[in-house]
This record gives structure tokens, sequence and C-alpha cells, in this order.
């Protein structure tokens, strides 16, 4: 059976950004999220940015999670190895199915792009509560790749032969989630 629909489906996405360092106004990388994804013809639902701290991270997360009318989270930073940078820590242990193959196709894809650098991304994905949300580098250059090469495919209802928009949940659904 396709997973795939003759018409767009616009869903309502919010975009966190993970920083020490910047200011939303600075924030190259959350705006790239947030022009593919108006573009592509998607909805803004919220825009945040919080320093790189595990239980902040949570908390903003586990409120879009429990949003009905949220149905992506794109976060970008916290993915590399650096003391402060902890976001997959703080987000999988949301997630009640991880999306292994994100993680894996990102850094493939990054290989062609940096090398082997590409070993110390730890971007991550997951589905919970219905609401899919997606943990990619802080760079600008690889949210660009994740949403021109991934997120804009997989989240498009007319991508053949599936896509991720079965799995997340509309507001008319609202009373099943949970």
């Amino acid at each position: 059976m396709s997973h795939a629909a003759k018409e767009f489906t616009p869903l309502n996405i919010a975009v966190l950004t993970v920083s020490d360092s910047r200011s939303l106004e600075q924030d190259s990388s959350g705006q790239l999220l947030v022009d593919r994804l108006t573009e592509a013809g998607h909805l803004l639902a919220d825009r945040v940015l919080i320093p790189d701290d595990v239980y902040q991270l949570r908390a903003e997360v586990s409120r879009w999670i429990a949003d009905p009318a949220v149905q992506v989270v794109l976060v970008t930073g916290g993915t590399g190895f650096t003391d402060r940078e902890s976001t997959p820590e703080a987000l999988l242990p949301l997630f009640d199915k991880q999306v292994e193959g994100f993680g894996e196709l990102f850094r493939q894809i990054s290989f062609t792009e940096i090398g082997t650098s590409t070993v110390q991304s730890r971007a991550v994905a997951g589905l919970a509560n219905r609401t899919l949300v997606f943990c990619m580098p802080g760079s600008t250059n690889a949210c660009r790749t994740a949403w021109d090469k991934i997120l804009g495919e997989q989240l498009d209802a007319r991508t053949r032969p599936c896509n991720f928009i079965p799995h997340v949940a509309f507001a008319k659904d609202c009373e099943s989630r949970g």
C-alpha cells in the first residue's frame, strides 16, 4: 500500500534552535528551516531559541509533543561532541519510536559534503505522541542538507512510495492522541 497522496498536506512545524552563543536574530540555521518549510507550503507553529540544557530542551519539545496542533518539531544544534551538546541525550527518552534511517541517511549524504567529519554528527529523529522530531546539527549547511535532501520530500504527502504524513496526528485526530 502506498503512503502517498495526490495533494500536498500542510503541516504545523515548530523550529527549535539550541545555542549558547546565538540570538534569534543571528540564527541563520533556524531561519533557513523556517524559510524552507514555509516555501514548501507548511505552517510555522512556533520558533524558539534556548541554551543547550537537557531539561530546557525536554521541556520545550515536550510542550510541542503534547500540543495536538504541532505535527513536526525541527531541532537544530546540540548534536556534536562538546561537553555542552546534549540534544540526543535530552530527546531520545521522549521518543516512542526512533527513526534510525534519518541519522544514517543524513550522515551518508553529509559524507559527500564534509567527508569523514560526518561521523561526529549525532543527528537523530523519532516519533513521540504522533509528533515527528528531527534533530540536526546547528550549522546552516547541515540544516540545508537535512531539509533539501531528506525532510522536504518525507514531509510531503505526495512522495512515493511512502512518506511520514500518515504517522502524524492532525487536529481532528487529537482525541485519539496519547
